[in-house]
């Protein structure tokens, strides 16, 4: 038995405000059967004016420590598209808010492949043995980065924010983190980008008020990569863990849309009762979205302990993951 990262505790955390898609068809040319038939979504939850990213991160950081029984960890990781401000990083502002002070704490930003990049690097410090105890969280206030007016992105994302704390163990428990894959291929990088504010904007002589400021997404080519990519590193991870596609009893994919879900399943060859789908309640969180299913799934009893567990996503970058695990016996926050 070797040293590993246990996940030992879990929370999530949505924003009150519930928009319908019957409140989006009445300023967009669209429908609730519209959206519904191309997505899956029925409604998603949107912060109100004034709150941040950093509230939902903080609110899903602490259900997920009351979940795992302690108050303390050794490192905050916080997976974020849409941070507080540019500059500084957000995880530290959480922290803060958390009372863990003195703790190291930074952002990971990967979209919504964010929380496998995030779980991969505090695993890693884990074995590493420079943290004995970090806090995973991925939050988003994706409403934040849409343009109104865009059907194509505004009916799909939502905001809210869902925590994992992993403790040092041992690599034969159940909730131990027992493999990741991550890939990355930087010239898809206009396939989900926001393209003004950054210093590629700023260096050509803009301001930060010119230039688009909206999140864009080439839809037909985002489905296309994300389902190949999303089956590539699934049968990666699975062959590194040593498992059969058969061996998995839970498939955790991106809540992008439940079409990329259900073809993931269908290329892997796992039967579609086995993946997890809350994209119709939350609509999709990008890095907050695997830890949102994970609790939802905990919560509902969809995932129970001893499930050999599958966590696939794609993001911008383009960025890509997977990575496996037995579920423990846990309560989420």
């Amino acid at each position: 038995m070797t040293r590993a990262a246990v996940l030992s505790g879990l929370g999530g955390f949505v924003p009150p405000r519930v928009v319908t898609n019957d409140e989006l068809a009445r300023r967009l040319d669209t429908s609730d059967t519209w959206i519904r038939t191309r997505t899956g979504i029925a409604q998603r939850h949107v912060i109100a004016p004034g709150t941040t990213t950093s509230d939902l991160a903080a609110e899903a950081g602490r259900r997920a420590l009351k979940s795992s029984g302690t108050d303390d960890v050794d490192l905050v990781v916080v997976a974020t598209t849409t941070p507080d401000r540019i500059c500084p990083a957000t995880a530290p502002t959480v922290a803060t808010r958390m009372g863990l002070v003195d703790v190291p704490a930074f952002d990971v930003a990967a979209v919504c492949s964010g929380f496998l990049y995030a779980l991969h690097t505090a695993a890693a410090a884990v074995v590493a043995q420079l943290a004995d105890s970090v806090l995973v969280i991925g939050a988003e206030s994706f409403s934040t980065l849409l343009d109104p007016e865009d059907r194509t992105t505004s009916v799909i994302f939502g905001d809210g924010a869902g925590a994992v704390v992993l403790r040092a163990g041992e690599s034969d428990e159940p909730g131990a983190v027992r493999d990741v894959r991550l890939g990355s291929d930087g010239s898809l990088a206009d396939l989900i980008t926001v393209r003004g504010g950054g210093a590629e904007h700023r260096s050509h002589g803009h301001t930060a008020s010119d230039g688009d400021p909206y999140f864009r997404m080439m839809g037909k080519e985002v489905f296309r990569t994300a389902v190949q990519r999303m089956s590539e590193s699934s049968r990666s991870v699975l062959a590194r863990t040593g498992w059969e596609v058969a061996d998995v009893d839970r498939l955790v994919a991106h809540q992008a849309n439940t079409r990329i879900i259900q073809a993931v399943a269908e290329q892997l060859g796992l039967p579609p009762e086995r993946a997890l789908v809350n994209i119709d309640r939350v609509g999709n969180t990008s890095a907050a979205s695997i830890p949102l299913a994970l609790a939802d799934g905990t919560v509902d009893g969809a995932l129970g302990p001893g499930h050999r567990v599958l966590l696939t996503a794609f993001g911008g970058g383009a960025t890509w993951g997977a990575a496996t695990l037995v579920w423990p016996d846990l309560t989420a926050g």
